[in-house]
């Protein structure tokens, strides 16, 4: 009988997993069939990209790429994400953890109300046109550091550092302040260095943020100089045209067909935050798991 019930469990076990697998799999190819779709896309010539299954190259070229790659829109864009990207995602790591930091110190002045003060951010915005006036008034207009300083304090990511630190054991900035070290140098040189898992998916998180972000560029840039590249490539997917790409000679056969055009951004604009990915994911289960433990 025993056995009988292993059997059983058995098949049922295999069945399951079978199943699961079947449903992973169909999963992954929903989200690869399409980064291969345009990935072939890009690589091929103006009269093949029209096929419902296509799946490679029949005229590989590189001359889309060296076509935009020569653009100075392109080039302008990827210099401005870049320097947003960096200075967003550092200073919003400096700026968002030492309020936490603060926040996570039951000797902090008022710490429930400053803390219910910034969970509150979360559900409740001035809106767009507050924001837009504000930003007025500030001159901001037109600068890329408009860009950059909103982003710099993020209540969710606050809430998950503070979190963090709070599992830190008090013992180690006890033995820092016994040598001698101030509240700022014992945050910088240990509470920094222990917090890597928590303070890797933050930043993960807030340059993926900064890297794809192109609403407010839209809303305050007037300068095309100053556009990020996630603008660029906006206007060339939604108005289905070239405008942002320089009238020049060898641009002429793109006209035909913008697709390709289209295909080749993409790829362009998504490729340097997926070599940055790896790097990061280790950390980001650990940081998620330990950073939710405690409220």
């Amino acid at each position: 009988m025993a056995s009988y019930s292993k059997i059983r469990e058995s098949i049922g076990s295999r069945t399951f997993d079978l199943v699961n697998n079947f449903l992973i799999l169909l999963f992954s190819l929903t989200i690869i069939l399409p980064f291969w779709y345009l990935l072939a896309q890009s690589f091929d010539s103006t009269s093949n990209v029209n096929s419902l299954f296509y799946l490679w190259p029949q005229n590989f070229t590189l001359s889309n790429y060296k076509t935009i790659a020569t653009n100075r829109y392109i080039w302008n864009g990827y210099l401005n994400t870049i320097f947003i990207t960096i200075t967003g995602t550092i200073g919003a790591l400096f700026f968002t953890s030492m309020g936490a930091y603060a926040l996570s110190k039951k000797r902090f002045p008022n710490r429930v109300f400053w803390s219910f003060f910034v969970i509150i951010t979360m559900f409740f915005s001035g809106g767009l046109i507050p924001t837009y006036l504000w930003i007025v008034e500030l001159g901001l207009i037109n600068n890329i550091a408009v860009l950059i300083i909103p982003g710099f304090i993020g209540a969710y990511n606050m809430i998950l550092i503070r979190n963090f630190f709070q599992q830190i054991p008090t013992e180690l900035e006890d033995s820092a302040c016994i040598d001698g070290a101030g509240v700022f140098r014992t945050f910088t040189n240990i509470i920094i260095p222990v917090s890597k898992p928590i303070l890797a998916t933050v930043a993960l998180w807030v340059a993926v943020g900064n890297w794809n972000s192109w609403f407010n560029c839209l809303i305050y840039m007037r300068d095309a100089n100053k556009f990020v590249l996630q603008v660029v490539l906006q206007r060339i997917i939604m108005q289905g045209s070239i405008q942002m790409l320089e009238q020049q000679t060898e641009m002429m056969d793109f006209a035909a067909n913008p697709e390709i055009v289209k295909a080749a951004c993409i790829y362009i604009t998504t490729l340097p935050i997926l070599c940055v990915y790896p790097f990061l994911q280790k950390y980001f289960v650990k940081g998620i798991y330990v950073g939710s433990l405690k409220g």
